[in-house]
Protein backbone atom coordinates (compact mmCIF):
# COMPACT_ATOMS: atom_id res chain seq x y z
CA UNK A 1 0.00 0.00 0.00
CA UNK A 2 1.08 3.44 -0.73
CA UNK A 3 -0.50 6.98 -0.67
CA UNK A 4 -0.32 8.97 -3.09
CA UNK A 5 -0.51 12.86 -4.06
CA UNK A 6 -2.21 13.15 -7.20
CA UNK A 7 -4.28 16.32 -9.01
CA UNK A 8 -4.41 17.35 -5.39
CA UNK A 9 -5.94 14.42 -3.96
CA UNK A 10 -4.39 12.05 -1.43
CA UNK A 11 -4.79 8.19 -2.49
CA UNK A 12 -4.16 5.08 -1.38
CA UNK A 13 -2.91 2.57 -3.74
CA UNK A 14 -1.90 -0.68 -3.85
CA UNK A 15 1.18 -2.06 -5.89
CA UNK A 16 4.45 -3.65 -6.02
CA UNK A 17 7.22 -1.00 -5.38
CA UNK A 18 8.92 -1.51 -8.55
CA UNK A 19 5.71 -0.90 -10.85
CA UNK A 20 6.24 2.12 -12.54
CA UNK A 21 3.98 5.36 -11.55
CA UNK A 22 2.39 5.27 -15.14
CA UNK A 23 0.59 1.98 -14.49
CA UNK A 24 -0.44 3.18 -11.14
CA UNK A 25 -1.94 6.12 -12.57
CA UNK A 26 -3.46 4.67 -15.48
CA UNK A 27 -4.62 1.45 -13.90
CA UNK A 28 -5.02 1.58 -9.74
CA UNK A 29 -5.92 5.21 -10.01
CA UNK A 30 -7.89 5.38 -13.57
CA UNK A 31 -6.44 8.43 -15.22
CA UNK A 32 -5.42 7.26 -18.81
CA UNK A 33 -4.59 10.51 -20.05
CA UNK A 34 -0.89 9.79 -19.27
CA UNK A 35 0.19 7.58 -22.42
CA UNK A 36 2.40 4.36 -22.65
CA UNK A 37 4.30 4.74 -25.66
CA UNK A 38 7.77 3.28 -25.66
CA UNK A 39 8.33 2.28 -21.65
CA UNK A 40 12.18 2.90 -21.18
CA UNK A 41 11.40 7.13 -20.98
CA UNK A 42 12.32 8.32 -24.42
CA UNK A 43 9.61 9.38 -26.02
CA UNK A 44 7.71 11.26 -23.44
CA UNK A 45 3.83 9.90 -23.47
CA UNK A 46 3.53 9.20 -20.34
CA UNK A 47 5.21 12.96 -18.61
CA UNK A 48 3.85 13.96 -15.73
CA UNK A 49 4.38 16.98 -12.97
CA UNK A 50 6.36 15.65 -9.60
CA UNK A 51 6.27 18.75 -7.51
CA UNK A 52 6.18 20.98 -10.45
CA UNK A 53 8.76 19.08 -12.99
CA UNK A 54 8.41 17.00 -16.04
CA UNK A 55 9.14 13.73 -15.08
CA UNK A 56 8.65 10.49 -17.70
CA UNK A 57 6.74 7.40 -15.46
CA UNK A 58 6.79 4.85 -17.40
CA UNK A 59 10.08 4.03 -15.81
CA UNK A 60 9.88 5.64 -11.98
CA UNK A 61 9.03 3.21 -9.75
CA UNK A 62 5.98 4.03 -7.23
CA UNK A 63 8.63 2.91 -4.17
CA UNK A 64 10.66 6.58 -5.52
CA UNK A 65 7.53 8.59 -5.46
CA UNK A 66 6.69 9.43 -1.75
CA UNK A 67 3.27 11.07 -0.67
CA UNK A 68 4.37 14.23 0.28
CA UNK A 69 5.08 15.07 -3.63
CA UNK A 70 2.31 16.47 -5.76
CA UNK A 71 2.03 14.70 -8.94
CA UNK A 72 -0.26 16.31 -10.94
CA UNK A 73 -1.54 14.27 -14.82
CA UNK A 74 -2.86 16.02 -18.15
CA UNK A 75 -6.11 15.64 -16.23
CA UNK A 76 -4.53 17.71 -13.31
CA UNK A 77 -3.47 20.80 -15.70
CA UNK A 78 -6.58 22.64 -15.49
CA UNK A 79 -10.38 21.30 -14.60
CA UNK A 80 -11.73 22.35 -18.24
CA UNK A 81 -8.64 22.57 -20.75
CA UNK A 82 -8.06 26.56 -20.17
CA UNK A 83 -4.07 26.11 -19.28
CA UNK A 84 -2.53 28.47 -21.85
CA UNK A 85 -0.60 25.82 -23.40
CA UNK A 86 -3.72 23.68 -23.92
CA UNK A 87 -5.42 26.68 -25.18
CA UNK A 88 -2.31 27.64 -27.60
CA UNK A 89 -2.32 23.91 -28.91
CA UNK A 90 -6.21 23.99 -30.29
CA UNK A 91 -5.43 27.58 -31.16
CA UNK A 92 -2.47 26.32 -33.83
CA UNK A 93 -4.19 22.48 -34.06
CA UNK A 94 -1.25 21.28 -32.84
CA UNK A 95 -2.03 17.13 -32.84
CA UNK A 96 -2.90 15.27 -35.13
CA UNK A 97 -2.86 11.85 -34.17
CA UNK A 98 -3.05 13.30 -30.69
CA UNK A 99 -1.46 10.06 -28.78
CA UNK A 100 1.73 11.86 -27.49
CA UNK A 101 0.09 15.55 -26.91
CA UNK A 102 -0.88 15.01 -23.27
CA UNK A 103 2.91 14.38 -22.75
CA UNK A 104 4.30 17.17 -24.92
CA UNK A 105 1.53 19.50 -22.97
CA UNK A 106 3.13 18.30 -19.45
CA UNK A 107 6.74 19.24 -20.55
CA UNK A 108 5.63 22.04 -21.96
CA UNK A 109 3.63 23.35 -19.03
CA UNK A 110 6.52 22.43 -16.59
CA UNK A 111 9.05 24.52 -19.47
CA UNK A 112 7.58 27.39 -19.01
CA UNK A 113 6.17 27.13 -15.79
CA UNK A 114 10.19 27.26 -15.20
CA UNK A 115 11.18 29.77 -17.91
CA UNK A 116 8.07 31.86 -18.99
CA UNK A 117 10.57 33.42 -21.42
CA UNK A 118 11.96 29.96 -22.82
CA UNK A 119 13.50 30.75 -26.45
CA UNK A 120 13.29 28.54 -29.62
CA UNK A 121 17.14 27.09 -28.25
CA UNK A 122 15.66 26.12 -25.19
CA UNK A 123 12.38 24.49 -26.27
CA UNK A 124 14.83 22.37 -28.81
CA UNK A 125 17.25 21.57 -25.53
CA UNK A 126 13.78 20.86 -23.02
CA UNK A 127 11.35 19.71 -25.20
CA UNK A 128 12.41 15.81 -26.30
CA UNK A 129 9.13 14.26 -26.98
CA UNK A 130 8.96 12.65 -29.93
CA UNK A 131 5.83 12.72 -32.05
CA UNK A 132 5.12 10.01 -34.61
CA UNK A 133 3.19 12.69 -36.62
CA UNK A 134 6.12 14.88 -36.63
CA UNK A 135 4.04 18.01 -35.51
CA UNK A 136 7.31 19.66 -34.18
CA UNK A 137 6.48 23.16 -36.06
CA UNK A 138 3.30 23.49 -34.84
CA UNK A 139 4.09 22.57 -31.26
CA UNK A 140 7.24 24.95 -31.39
CA UNK A 141 4.82 27.73 -32.66
CA UNK A 142 2.13 27.20 -29.88
CA UNK A 143 4.80 27.59 -27.15
CA UNK A 144 6.31 30.37 -28.92
CA UNK A 145 2.87 32.06 -28.50
CA UNK A 146 1.84 31.01 -25.29
CA UNK A 147 5.88 32.73 -24.54
CA UNK A 148 5.09 35.97 -26.55
CA UNK A 149 1.06 36.02 -24.74
CA UNK A 150 3.00 36.65 -21.26
CA UNK A 151 0.34 33.96 -19.53
CA UNK A 152 2.56 31.94 -17.63
CA UNK A 153 5.47 32.09 -15.11
CA UNK A 154 5.62 31.56 -11.74
CA UNK A 155 3.56 32.64 -9.47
Amino acid sequence: MAKLNVNGKMLDVEAAGDTPLLWVIREQIGLTGTKYGCGVAQCGACTVHIDGVATRSCSLPLEAVTADQKIVTIEGLSPNGTHPVQQAWIKHDVPQCGFCQSGMIMATAALLQANPKATEADIAAEITNICRCGTYARVKTAILDVVAGGTLGRG
